[in-house]
Protein backbone atom coordinates (compact mmCIF):
# COMPACT_ATOMS: atom_id res chain seq x y z
CA UNK A 1 0.00 0.00 0.00
CA UNK A 2 1.26 3.62 -0.41
CA UNK A 3 2.19 5.49 2.28
CA UNK A 4 0.60 8.35 1.32
CA UNK A 5 -2.91 7.71 2.99
CA UNK A 6 -4.94 7.53 0.00
CA UNK A 7 -4.80 3.72 0.29
CA UNK A 8 -3.61 2.98 -3.24
CA UNK A 9 -1.54 -0.23 -3.95
CA UNK A 10 1.54 0.61 -5.62
CA UNK A 11 2.13 -0.35 -8.97
CA UNK A 12 4.85 -2.77 -10.13
CA UNK A 13 7.74 -2.37 -12.84
CA UNK A 14 5.67 -5.05 -14.96
CA UNK A 15 2.72 -2.43 -15.43
CA UNK A 16 5.54 0.05 -16.49
CA UNK A 17 6.86 0.26 -20.10
CA UNK A 18 9.63 2.78 -20.01
CA UNK A 19 10.16 1.39 -24.06
CA UNK A 20 6.75 2.21 -25.68
CA UNK A 21 7.01 5.56 -27.72
CA UNK A 22 5.62 8.94 -25.63
CA UNK A 23 2.19 9.05 -26.58
CA UNK A 24 2.69 12.07 -28.37
CA UNK A 25 4.94 13.72 -30.32
CA UNK A 26 4.83 16.96 -28.72
CA UNK A 27 7.38 17.87 -25.99
CA UNK A 28 5.09 20.47 -23.42
CA UNK A 29 8.21 20.60 -21.33
CA UNK A 30 9.70 23.10 -24.25
CA UNK A 31 6.55 24.40 -25.78
CA UNK A 32 4.51 25.01 -22.76
CA UNK A 33 6.43 24.51 -19.47
CA UNK A 34 3.48 25.91 -17.63
CA UNK A 35 1.04 23.92 -19.04
CA UNK A 36 3.40 20.93 -18.25
CA UNK A 37 3.74 21.87 -14.38
CA UNK A 38 0.49 22.86 -13.73
CA UNK A 39 -0.81 18.76 -15.75
CA UNK A 40 1.35 17.01 -12.99
CA UNK A 41 0.19 19.54 -10.08
CA UNK A 42 -3.41 19.16 -11.18
CA UNK A 43 -2.71 15.23 -11.80
CA UNK A 44 -1.25 14.22 -7.84
CA UNK A 45 -3.58 16.37 -6.17
CA UNK A 46 -4.68 13.14 -4.09
CA UNK A 47 -1.50 12.93 -3.15
CA UNK A 48 0.10 14.17 -0.24
CA UNK A 49 2.74 16.39 -0.51
CA UNK A 50 5.91 16.35 -0.26
CA UNK A 51 5.89 14.09 -3.60
CA UNK A 52 8.15 12.87 -5.84
CA UNK A 53 6.51 12.81 -9.39
CA UNK A 54 7.98 12.20 -12.73
CA UNK A 55 5.64 12.38 -16.31
CA UNK A 56 5.77 9.11 -18.48
CA UNK A 57 6.08 11.16 -21.74
CA UNK A 58 9.12 12.79 -20.57
CA UNK A 59 10.75 9.25 -19.18
CA UNK A 60 10.18 7.31 -22.29
CA UNK A 61 11.06 10.51 -24.27
CA UNK A 62 14.83 10.57 -22.21
CA UNK A 63 15.03 6.68 -22.61
CA UNK A 64 14.94 6.98 -26.00
CA UNK A 65 17.02 9.72 -26.81
CA UNK A 66 20.06 8.13 -24.91
CA UNK A 67 19.07 4.98 -26.67
CA UNK A 68 19.79 6.84 -29.53
CA UNK A 69 22.94 8.69 -27.79
CA UNK A 70 24.33 5.45 -27.33
CA UNK A 71 24.20 4.06 -30.69
CA UNK A 72 23.90 0.76 -30.23
CA UNK A 73 26.44 0.26 -27.53
CA UNK A 74 24.30 -1.07 -24.42
CA UNK A 75 23.98 1.29 -21.78
CA UNK A 76 24.51 0.14 -17.91
CA UNK A 77 21.76 1.63 -16.03
CA UNK A 78 23.15 3.47 -13.02
CA UNK A 79 21.56 2.87 -10.14
CA UNK A 80 22.62 6.40 -7.97
CA UNK A 81 21.02 8.13 -10.53
CA UNK A 82 17.48 6.26 -10.30
CA UNK A 83 17.10 4.49 -6.36
CA UNK A 84 13.83 3.00 -7.36
CA UNK A 85 14.15 -0.76 -8.21
CA UNK A 86 10.75 -0.68 -10.18
CA UNK A 87 12.28 1.78 -12.37
CA UNK A 88 15.77 -0.35 -12.70
CA UNK A 89 13.64 -3.33 -13.17
CA UNK A 90 11.52 -1.52 -16.25
CA UNK A 91 14.31 0.04 -18.05
CA UNK A 92 16.42 -3.08 -18.37
CA UNK A 93 13.48 -4.29 -20.12
CA UNK A 94 13.97 -1.99 -22.73
CA UNK A 95 16.67 -3.25 -26.41
CA UNK A 96 19.55 -1.48 -25.33
CA UNK A 97 19.80 -1.22 -21.71
CA UNK A 98 22.13 -4.02 -20.08
CA UNK A 99 23.18 -4.66 -16.45
CA UNK A 100 23.58 -2.19 -13.73
CA UNK A 101 26.53 -0.04 -12.19
CA UNK A 102 25.49 0.11 -8.39
CA UNK A 103 27.05 2.14 -5.91
CA UNK A 104 27.67 -0.38 -2.63
CA UNK A 105 27.92 -4.00 -1.99
CA UNK A 106 24.89 -4.58 0.09
CA UNK A 107 22.55 -2.56 -2.75
CA UNK A 108 24.35 -4.91 -5.40
CA UNK A 109 23.37 -7.73 -3.44
CA UNK A 110 19.65 -7.03 -3.04
CA UNK A 111 19.54 -6.28 -7.07
CA UNK A 112 21.31 -9.20 -7.84
CA UNK A 113 19.20 -11.69 -5.36
CA UNK A 114 16.24 -13.38 -6.85
CA UNK A 115 13.21 -12.78 -4.69
CA UNK A 116 9.81 -10.78 -4.06
CA UNK A 117 9.08 -8.14 -5.26
CA UNK A 118 7.70 -4.84 -3.48
CA UNK A 119 4.08 -5.92 -4.45
CA UNK A 120 4.80 -9.68 -3.50
CA UNK A 121 5.39 -10.80 -6.91
CA UNK A 122 8.34 -12.83 -7.43
CA UNK A 123 11.00 -10.82 -9.21
CA UNK A 124 14.48 -12.89 -10.80
CA UNK A 125 17.89 -10.71 -9.36
CA UNK A 126 19.46 -8.83 -12.23
CA UNK A 127 22.33 -11.05 -13.68
CA UNK A 128 24.92 -8.37 -13.95
CA UNK A 129 25.67 -5.96 -11.07
CA UNK A 130 28.87 -3.75 -11.16
CA UNK A 131 29.37 -2.31 -8.13
CA UNK A 132 31.07 0.82 -9.06
CA UNK A 133 32.97 1.85 -5.75
CA UNK A 134 35.35 -0.28 -3.87
CA UNK A 135 34.02 -1.50 -0.59
CA UNK A 136 34.46 -1.58 3.21
CA UNK A 137 31.79 -3.21 4.37
CA UNK A 138 33.02 -6.37 5.43
CA UNK A 139 29.58 -7.43 7.03
CA UNK A 140 28.57 -7.07 3.16
CA UNK A 141 31.05 -8.53 1.02
CA UNK A 142 30.09 -11.83 3.58
CA UNK A 143 26.84 -11.70 2.86
CA UNK A 144 27.38 -11.63 -1.19
CA UNK A 145 30.18 -14.27 -0.81
CA UNK A 146 27.59 -16.49 1.30
CA UNK A 147 25.20 -16.11 -1.56
CA UNK A 148 26.98 -18.27 -4.36
CA UNK A 149 24.20 -16.89 -7.34
CA UNK A 150 24.29 -13.42 -6.39
CA UNK A 151 27.98 -13.56 -6.38
CA UNK A 152 28.11 -15.14 -9.43
CA UNK A 153 25.98 -11.87 -10.71
CA UNK A 154 27.87 -9.11 -9.05
CA UNK A 155 31.44 -7.84 -9.83
CA UNK A 156 33.56 -5.88 -7.34
CA UNK A 157 35.70 -2.84 -7.97
CA UNK A 158 38.94 -2.32 -6.92
CA UNK A 159 42.11 0.10 -7.65
CA UNK A 160 44.45 -1.18 -5.19
CA UNK A 161 45.57 -4.97 -3.34
CA UNK A 162 44.61 -3.87 -0.15
CA UNK A 163 40.84 -3.73 -1.06
CA UNK A 164 41.42 -7.63 -1.90
CA UNK A 165 43.04 -8.08 1.68
CA UNK A 166 39.76 -6.81 2.60
CA UNK A 167 37.87 -9.20 0.90
CA UNK A 168 39.81 -11.65 2.30
CA UNK A 169 39.45 -10.53 5.40
CA UNK A 170 35.36 -10.91 5.51
CA UNK A 171 35.62 -14.13 4.01
CA UNK A 172 38.36 -16.29 3.05
CA UNK A 173 38.80 -17.67 -0.41
CA UNK A 174 38.64 -21.22 0.90
CA UNK A 175 35.21 -20.38 2.10
CA UNK A 176 33.74 -18.56 -0.92
CA UNK A 177 33.46 -18.96 -4.52
CA UNK A 178 35.87 -16.92 -6.88
CA UNK A 179 34.41 -13.56 -6.62
CA UNK A 180 34.11 -11.37 -9.97
CA UNK A 181 36.37 -8.10 -9.52
CA UNK A 182 36.82 -5.26 -12.12
CA UNK A 183 39.81 -2.74 -12.46
CA UNK A 184 39.21 1.18 -11.93
CA UNK A 185 41.64 2.91 -14.22
CA UNK A 186 41.41 7.14 -13.54
CA UNK A 187 40.20 8.88 -16.48
CA UNK A 188 40.90 12.04 -15.30
CA UNK A 189 43.07 14.34 -17.24
CA UNK A 190 45.94 16.27 -16.11
CA UNK A 191 46.54 19.66 -17.21
CA UNK A 192 49.94 21.56 -17.41
CA UNK A 193 48.61 24.64 -15.66
CA UNK A 194 45.41 23.46 -13.60
CA UNK A 195 46.62 20.24 -12.35
CA UNK A 196 44.34 17.26 -11.82
CA UNK A 197 40.67 17.67 -13.79
CA UNK A 198 38.27 15.39 -12.89
CA UNK A 199 36.81 13.07 -9.85
CA UNK A 200 39.67 11.52 -7.59
CA UNK A 201 38.88 8.17 -7.90
CA UNK A 202 41.74 5.23 -8.98
CA UNK A 203 45.19 5.58 -8.07
CA UNK A 204 45.67 3.42 -10.95
CA UNK A 205 46.62 5.01 -14.38
CA UNK A 206 49.46 3.89 -16.78
CA UNK A 207 49.87 1.08 -18.03
CA UNK A 208 52.46 -0.67 -15.87
CA UNK A 209 50.39 0.26 -12.84
CA UNK A 210 46.92 -1.33 -14.22
CA UNK A 211 48.83 -4.53 -15.81
CA UNK A 212 50.20 -4.78 -11.55
CA UNK A 213 47.74 -4.83 -10.08
CA UNK A 214 46.03 -7.46 -12.95
CA UNK A 215 48.97 -9.85 -12.62
CA UNK A 216 47.97 -9.27 -8.43
CA UNK A 217 44.66 -9.97 -9.29
CA UNK A 218 45.17 -13.22 -11.35
CA UNK A 219 47.64 -14.63 -8.77
CA UNK A 220 45.36 -13.69 -5.99
CA UNK A 221 43.38 -17.62 -5.11
CA UNK A 222 39.54 -16.56 -4.81
CA UNK A 223 39.37 -13.59 -7.16
CA UNK A 224 38.80 -13.64 -11.16
CA UNK A 225 39.37 -10.27 -13.31
CA UNK A 226 36.40 -9.49 -15.36
CA UNK A 227 36.47 -6.01 -16.57
CA UNK A 228 37.93 -3.13 -16.32
CA UNK A 229 36.08 0.73 -16.04
CA UNK A 230 37.31 4.49 -16.84
CA UNK A 231 34.78 7.21 -15.66
CA UNK A 232 35.52 10.50 -17.19
CA UNK A 233 33.89 12.82 -14.79
CA UNK A 234 35.70 15.97 -16.21
CA UNK A 235 33.63 15.15 -19.60
CA UNK A 236 29.83 13.45 -18.46
CA UNK A 237 29.83 15.22 -15.88
CA UNK A 238 30.44 18.89 -16.42
CA UNK A 239 28.25 20.76 -19.19
CA UNK A 240 29.56 23.61 -21.51
CA UNK A 241 26.72 25.62 -20.72
CA UNK A 242 26.85 25.90 -17.61
CA UNK A 243 30.06 28.01 -17.47
CA UNK A 244 29.28 31.67 -18.52
CA UNK A 245 31.94 33.15 -18.32
CA UNK A 246 32.67 34.51 -22.07
CA UNK A 247 35.34 32.45 -23.54
CA UNK A 248 35.08 29.73 -20.79
CA UNK A 249 32.85 27.36 -22.58
CA UNK A 250 34.75 26.95 -25.85
CA UNK A 251 37.90 26.99 -23.54
CA UNK A 252 35.65 23.97 -21.77
CA UNK A 253 35.20 21.98 -24.79
CA UNK A 254 38.61 22.17 -25.58
CA UNK A 255 39.59 20.82 -22.77
CA UNK A 256 37.36 17.56 -22.70
CA UNK A 257 38.43 16.88 -26.39
CA UNK A 258 42.22 16.85 -25.38
CA UNK A 259 41.12 15.08 -22.15
CA UNK A 260 39.10 12.30 -24.68
CA UNK A 261 42.10 11.80 -26.80
CA UNK A 262 44.49 11.31 -23.95
CA UNK A 263 42.01 8.75 -22.61
CA UNK A 264 40.64 6.96 -25.71
CA UNK A 265 45.11 6.64 -26.45
CA UNK A 266 46.07 5.69 -23.19
CA UNK A 267 42.85 3.03 -22.75
CA UNK A 268 44.01 1.42 -25.14
CA UNK A 269 47.52 1.13 -24.47
CA UNK A 270 46.06 -0.19 -21.16
CA UNK A 271 43.47 -2.84 -22.08
CA UNK A 272 45.95 -4.34 -24.53
CA UNK A 273 47.85 -5.58 -21.62
CA UNK A 274 44.94 -6.43 -19.29
CA UNK A 275 43.75 -8.38 -22.53
CA UNK A 276 46.85 -10.47 -22.67
CA UNK A 277 46.52 -11.20 -18.82
CA UNK A 278 42.67 -11.92 -17.83
CA UNK A 279 40.19 -12.97 -20.25
CA UNK A 280 37.81 -9.55 -19.75
CA UNK A 281 34.17 -9.75 -20.26
CA UNK A 282 33.48 -5.99 -20.31
CA UNK A 283 35.11 -2.38 -20.20
CA UNK A 284 32.66 0.02 -19.12
CA UNK A 285 33.05 3.52 -19.55
CA UNK A 286 31.10 7.26 -19.37
CA UNK A 287 28.14 8.86 -17.79
CA UNK A 288 24.86 10.36 -19.31
CA UNK A 289 26.95 13.57 -20.66
CA UNK A 290 29.25 11.74 -22.54
CA UNK A 291 27.55 8.95 -24.43
CA UNK A 292 28.33 9.89 -27.63
CA UNK A 293 32.13 9.65 -27.22
CA UNK A 294 31.92 6.47 -25.56
CA UNK A 295 29.79 5.06 -27.99
CA UNK A 296 32.56 6.42 -31.15
CA UNK A 297 35.35 3.56 -29.06
CA UNK A 298 35.18 0.16 -30.14
CA UNK A 299 37.11 -0.33 -26.79
CA UNK A 300 34.03 0.22 -24.75
CA UNK A 301 31.49 -2.77 -24.31
CA UNK A 302 28.98 -1.15 -22.02
CA UNK A 303 28.31 2.86 -21.10
CA UNK A 304 27.31 3.58 -18.05
CA UNK A 305 24.39 6.30 -17.49
CA UNK A 306 21.37 7.14 -15.20
CA UNK A 307 20.73 10.50 -14.46
CA UNK A 308 19.43 11.06 -18.18
CA UNK A 309 16.23 9.34 -17.46
CA UNK A 310 15.24 11.88 -14.87
CA UNK A 311 16.46 14.92 -16.75
CA UNK A 312 17.75 17.22 -13.44
CA UNK A 313 18.53 20.65 -13.91
CA UNK A 314 22.37 19.99 -13.64
CA UNK A 315 21.91 18.60 -17.06
CA UNK A 316 20.50 22.07 -18.53
CA UNK A 317 24.06 23.07 -19.01
CA UNK A 318 25.23 20.68 -22.13
CA UNK A 319 25.22 22.30 -25.92
CA UNK A 320 24.83 18.62 -27.28
CA UNK A 321 22.02 17.24 -25.71
CA UNK A 322 18.61 18.24 -23.66
CA UNK A 323 16.84 15.62 -21.44
CA UNK A 324 13.08 16.38 -20.36
CA UNK A 325 12.65 17.59 -17.03
CA UNK A 326 11.05 14.20 -16.32
CA UNK A 327 11.22 14.40 -12.32
CA UNK A 328 9.96 16.55 -10.14
CA UNK A 329 9.20 17.16 -6.02
CA UNK A 330 6.06 19.20 -4.96
CA UNK A 331 6.35 20.84 -1.36
CA UNK A 332 2.52 22.20 -0.01
CA UNK A 333 2.61 26.18 1.30
CA UNK A 334 2.17 26.14 4.85
CA UNK A 335 3.23 30.10 5.66
CA UNK A 336 2.45 33.77 4.45
CA UNK A 337 5.37 35.92 5.88
CA UNK A 338 5.04 38.41 3.52
CA UNK A 339 2.52 39.64 0.36
CA UNK A 340 5.19 38.64 -1.87
CA UNK A 341 6.86 35.48 -0.38
CA UNK A 342 5.26 31.82 0.83
CA UNK A 343 6.72 29.25 2.45
CA UNK A 344 6.64 25.60 2.31
CA UNK A 345 7.01 22.68 3.94
CA UNK A 346 10.08 20.88 4.11
CA UNK A 347 12.63 21.07 1.10
CA UNK A 348 16.27 20.96 1.89
CA UNK A 349 16.24 18.54 -0.79
CA UNK A 350 20.64 19.89 -1.54
CA UNK A 351 22.47 17.79 -4.08
CA UNK A 352 25.45 16.59 -3.53
CA UNK A 353 29.10 17.81 -4.62
CA UNK A 354 30.94 21.48 -3.66
CA UNK A 355 28.44 23.77 -1.91
CA UNK A 356 27.56 26.23 -4.08
CA UNK A 357 23.91 27.75 -5.66
CA UNK A 358 24.17 25.49 -8.43
CA UNK A 359 23.60 22.55 -5.58
CA UNK A 360 20.19 23.91 -5.06
CA UNK A 361 17.04 22.90 -6.48
CA UNK A 362 15.47 25.34 -8.56
CA UNK A 363 11.59 26.31 -8.26
CA UNK A 364 9.58 25.64 -11.60
CA UNK A 365 6.14 26.05 -11.04
CA UNK A 366 4.52 28.63 -10.36
CA UNK A 367 6.68 30.46 -12.52
CA UNK A 368 8.47 33.14 -11.24
CA UNK A 369 9.69 32.28 -8.03
CA UNK A 370 13.09 32.27 -6.43
CA UNK A 371 14.65 31.48 -3.32
CA UNK A 372 15.68 33.75 -0.75
CA UNK A 373 19.48 34.87 -0.45
CA UNK A 374 19.89 34.36 3.11
CA UNK A 375 17.59 30.53 3.73
CA UNK A 376 17.98 28.84 0.60
CA UNK A 377 16.68 25.09 0.76
CA UNK A 378 15.67 24.16 4.81
CA UNK A 379 15.57 21.30 6.15
CA UNK A 380 12.12 22.05 7.11
CA UNK A 381 10.79 25.12 5.27
CA UNK A 382 11.57 26.78 2.05
CA UNK A 383 10.56 30.21 1.52
CA UNK A 384 10.24 31.10 -2.14
CA UNK A 385 9.94 34.77 -3.42
CA UNK A 386 8.40 36.67 -6.12
CA UNK A 387 5.13 38.82 -7.56
CA UNK A 388 3.40 35.75 -8.33
CA UNK A 389 3.37 34.48 -4.44
CA UNK A 390 0.72 37.19 -4.26
CA UNK A 391 -1.87 34.89 -5.99
CA UNK A 392 -0.48 31.25 -4.07
CA UNK A 393 -2.82 30.29 -1.23
CA UNK A 394 -1.83 28.02 1.69
CA UNK A 395 -2.29 24.59 1.06
CA UNK A 396 -1.30 25.03 -3.01
CA UNK A 397 2.24 23.62 -4.26
CA UNK A 398 5.02 24.97 -5.34
CA UNK A 399 7.34 22.34 -7.73
CA UNK A 400 10.98 22.03 -7.79
CA UNK A 401 13.95 20.36 -9.69
CA UNK A 402 16.39 19.10 -8.32
CA UNK A 403 19.98 19.59 -9.29
CA UNK A 404 20.90 15.72 -9.84
CA UNK A 405 19.18 12.56 -10.76
CA UNK A 406 18.47 9.68 -8.01
CA UNK A 407 19.00 12.10 -4.71
CA UNK A 408 15.38 13.21 -4.25
CA UNK A 409 14.46 9.52 -3.68
CA UNK A 410 16.13 9.35 -0.34
CA UNK A 411 13.57 11.69 0.76
CA UNK A 412 10.26 10.16 -0.41
CA UNK A 413 8.84 6.71 -0.41
CA UNK A 414 7.21 6.95 -3.77
CA UNK A 415 7.37 7.88 -7.32
CA UNK A 416 3.71 8.88 -8.61
CA UNK A 417 4.24 8.19 -12.59
CA UNK A 418 1.38 10.07 -14.19
CA UNK A 419 0.67 9.89 -18.38
CA UNK A 420 -2.23 12.59 -20.12
CA UNK A 421 -2.24 13.94 -16.31
CA UNK A 422 -3.44 11.11 -14.36
CA UNK A 423 -1.30 8.75 -11.70
CA UNK A 424 -0.80 5.86 -13.53
CA UNK A 425 1.80 4.10 -11.18
CA UNK A 426 3.04 4.74 -8.01
CA UNK A 427 6.76 2.86 -7.41
CA UNK A 428 8.67 2.80 -4.43
CA UNK A 429 11.85 3.75 -4.44
CA UNK A 430 14.50 2.23 -2.06
CA UNK A 431 13.45 4.15 1.13
CA UNK A 432 10.24 2.73 0.38
CA UNK A 433 11.01 -0.51 0.11
CA UNK A 434 12.86 -0.07 3.75
CA UNK A 435 16.02 0.29 1.97
CA UNK A 436 19.28 2.99 3.24
CA UNK A 437 23.00 2.11 1.43
CA UNK A 438 24.69 5.47 1.87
Amino acid sequence: MTANGTGETTTGAADLDLGAPPSTTERPWETDPAAYWATIDAGTQALDAPILAADLDALRHNVADMRRRAGGTPIRVASKSVRSRPILDALLRVPGYAGVLAYDVAEAHWLAADGLAHDGADRPGCPDVLVGYPSADLGAIAALAADEQAASRVTLMIDDPEQLDLVDAAVPPSRRPDLRVCIDIDASFRAPVLGVIGALRSPVRTRAEASALAVTVSGRKGFRLVGAMTYDAQIAGVGDLSIRRPGAAALLRTMQRASWDELVARRLDILTDLRRIADLEFVNGGGTGSLELNASDPNISDIAAGSGLYGPHLFDGYSHFRPAPAMAFGLAVVRRPAPDTVTCHGGGWIASGAAGSDRLPVPVWPAGLELTGREGAGEVQTPVQGPRARRISLGDRVWFRHTKAGEPAEHAQQIAVLSDGAVVAQVPTYRGEGRCFL
